[in-house]
């Protein structure tokens, strides 16, 4: 099988698999333990190579999964203590755990192949030559390991949607129902560290991280609603897994790098142009608001004087401006939009309604009044 298609392959998988959990951290707002996860889960497979002095043993996942529901469960007892912030908390945690990890590999574990450039960056470009048969057919290891994997995060999301949903958006009326809220987000983390260790291998933490938060993060810019947000999110893994490959390739730089890069262009391109909450769509959506509100004023301005007295004087272009304290260039803008519009006409310098700009005003009355 091509190398290049194997690569792609094992991408896509593990983006698939932490882009579908990530989904729940972003809606927990946890966003940033998936960090110290990803991190201090090497902890743990040290401990357990210490112990079983074998690197392909599967107690090495179970060590990972441990460690991972260890550096949760000593994250959240500092926050109950109200004394530290949950980013406080991680802030100690993780990088104390880390710590320990990287000087028990270089103290200890120096000739073994726990390489930590390697934990961090990943070796995705050389995961296609470790291969084992499956069913006949020689396969990666990493591709087996994670597909695995991923047919477990999906079976999780299946079964238990409506428990992580309540427990997400709502763990009081979750407990109320009778389910477990921590049962289930212990569960969850339990299944982030063995996905991220899974993971560990081929694209690095770093690249976990990439996965885990980036597309979810995107999904949300788009829509709330849960499964339609767990299908976006899934959309922007895999293309962020196929594009950053064809960067890498194009570019000769590494592949995971690559990919990360990508995930983060994807989110400041949607965080930039998404139709509902896109930093340009929502300036220029204000910007409509702010010229819709001066031509209601203006509009409400001339509709409440029109038979006053000093009508002449209310609705005169040169003295508007001072009765509604603009400036002269923003009443002179505004009411050359509004007579573009036919809301308004001009004679001698007196602005006058049409009959289109006085049945918009009683319209926007009506409908102020009766909210």
């Amino acid at each position: 099988m091509n190398p290049s298609f194997d690569i792609v392959l094992i991408a896509i998988v593990v983006a698939l698999s932490c882009s579908l959990l990530g989904v729940f951290l972003v809606l927990k707002k946890m966003a940033m333990m998936s960090d110290a996860i990803t991190h201090t889960i090497l902890l743990g497979i040290v401990i357990a190579f210490f112990i079983t002095e074998d690197m392909n043993s599967p107690w090495l996942i179970f060590g990972a999964s441990l460690m991972g529901v260890v550096t949760v469960y000593l994250i959240e007892a500092l926050q109950s203590t109200k004394l530290l912030s949950e980013e406080a908390s991680i802030g100690v945690i993780f990088p104390l755990l880390f710590s320990i990890a990287i000087i028990l590999i270089s103290r200890y574990a120096g000739s073994v192949h726990i390489d930590t450039d390697a934990v961090l960056l990943g070796e995705l470009s050389f995961a296609p030559f470790d291969r084992m048969m499956f069913l006949g057919l020689s396969i990666p290891r990493s591709l087996f390991t994670m597909g695995i994997i991923l047919i477990i995060d999906f079976l999780f999301v299946v079964i238990f949607y409506k428990e992580l949903k309540l427990s997400s958006f709502d763990a009081l009326l979750s407990a109320t129902l009778g389910f477990s809220p921590v049962l289930i987000h212990y569960a969850l983390m339990s299944l982030i560290s063995i996905t991220a260790v899974g993971a560990f291998s081929a694209v690095g933490s770093i690249l976990v991280i990439a996965f885990m938060i980036g597309p979810p993060l995107t999904a949300y810019l788009l829509t709330h609603d849960l499964k339609k947000l767990m299908f976006i999110s899934s959309g922007f893994a895999i293309f962020n897994a196929i594009a950053g490959f064809f960067l890498a390739f194009g570019l000769n730089v590494s592949i995971s790098g690559s990919m990360a890069v990508v995930t983060g262009l994807s989110f400041t391109f949607v965080y930039l142009f998404s139709p509902r909450e896109g930093l340009i769509s929502t300036q220029i959506m204000r910007r409509n608001q702010r010229k819709e509100f001066a031509e209601t004023t203006v509009l409400f301005h001339l509709y409440s004087h029109e038979d006053d007295e000093d009508a002449l004087i209310e609705s005169g272009l040169d003295t508007i401006d001072a009765h509604l304290n603009w400036s002269r260039s923003k009443i002179e803008r505004v009411v050359k939009d509004l007579k573009a519009k036919d809301l308004v006409e001009l004679k001698d310098r007196q602005i006058f309604l049409t009959e289109r700009g006085r049945s918009r005003s009683i319209a926007e009355a009506d409908r102020i009044f009766d909210r």
